[in-house]
């Protein structure tokens, strides 16, 4: 009788595999195109290494990379990937370039709200607040190879960047930051590509964009009877006055600024008080002369049952800010 051939399965295993790496699902991932015009996506990714080599320390460079063009808009070093670090780079290239149409980065908790049960708030993280209020849009990859821009710019940085480092002799961060721009033009010359599109689609700082009050970290929190609020687990003693007086069980925004300044506002006016920091050295006499402080034993109780000596995990993290702020421990 006739032998009728089956299908050779060793075949059809080689098609799929060649769609796939060992350990991945076998699908081929078809390159994204790029943006038609300068300004219309900007990649922004930290990247983590020994830029230094062994002369410094460790430390992060923020990229900021046009999607049309592969073309370097702007470098910071910093100590790390925090958000006051994003936000004093992105300060940086707004004020050289304009606004970009939107932002493109990864999942990072900077950038994205990523616990799915998270309650309350507007489901905005401090960053994605601040490019809303500026009219800037954020989008976040998928995967890693999403972005393969960005990545493939920081895997060059991280062989051409060092060298160059090395040649010039550079071992801090503050030097590394003024070296950056004549650095990215000499790249740009060499590498970028030309826009499908001639246009430029960054638009120009509007009058109403104000950058200190963009990047600022803020929190709301409700007044005491006593005028008093918590805060990264320090307590602010509002001076009473006829502004203050009413304020009492009502909503104050709280501004913790990159540069170390903070402020407590009411609908835009800033109001002044007092500080009371258990972690800090205080000065007894002070405190009893002041009487308005009738909250602070208890303050004081329901801090010594904490074993920590440390600041709130909701706080923001403060290697990025200024040093000058009011929340460093003795």
């Amino acid at each position: 009788m006739p032998i009728s051939a089956r299908p050779s399965q060793p075949r059809s295993w080689l098609s799929a595999m060649a769609c796939s790496s060992v350990g991945r699902p076998s699908q081929c991932t078809k390159p994204r195109n790029r943006r038609e015009c300068v300004g219309e996506l900007v990649q922004i990714d930290g990247s983590d290494h020994h830029w230094f080599e062994n002369r410094g320390p460790r430390c992060t460079l923020l990229v900021f990379i046009d999607d049309a063009t592969s073309r370097l808009m702007h470098l910071r070093f910093a100590h790390s990937e925090s958000t006051f670090d994003y936000f004093q780079a992105t300060r940086g290239y707004l004020e050289r370039h304009g606004k970009p149409v939107a932002f493109y980065s990864d999942k990072h908790a900077i950038f994205r709200v990523n616990r799915s049960d998270a309650k309350g708030g507007d489901g905005m993280t401090q960053f994605g607040r601040a490019l809303h209020e500026l009219n800037i849009d954020i989008l976040c990859a998928n995967s890693s190879q999403a972005k393969g821009r960005v990545e493939r710019a920081n895997q060059t940085l991280q062989d051409r960047l060092v060298k160059e480092l090395r040649l010039a002799g550079i071992s801090t961060i503050e030097a590394a930051n003024a070296f950056a721009p004549g650095f990215t033009e000499d790249f740009n010359a060499r590498f970028a590509q030309p826009p499908f599109d001639s246009r430029d689609l960054h638009r120009p700082l509007a009058p109403h964009d104000d950058l200190d009050e963009a990047f600022a970290w803020k929190e709301q929190r409700t007044l005491t009877y006593n005028l008093t609020l918590q805060y990264d687990k320090v307590l602010f003693i509002l001076e009473p006055n006829a502004i203050t007086r009413p304020l009492a069980r009502q909503r104050v925004t709280v501004y913790d600024y990159p540069d170390g300044r903070f402020a407590i506002k009411h609908r835009g006016i800033a109001l002044p008080y007092k500080i009371f920091d258990r972690r800090q050295q205080v000065d007894q006499a002070a405190i009893v002369e002041n009487k308005r402080l009738g909250e602070v034993p208890a303050f004081i109780a329901e801090r010594q049952r904490e074993r920590t000596e440390t600041r709130s995990n909701k706080a923001p993290r403060r290697r990025g800010q200024a040093e000058r702020h009011m929340f460093k421990l003795n």
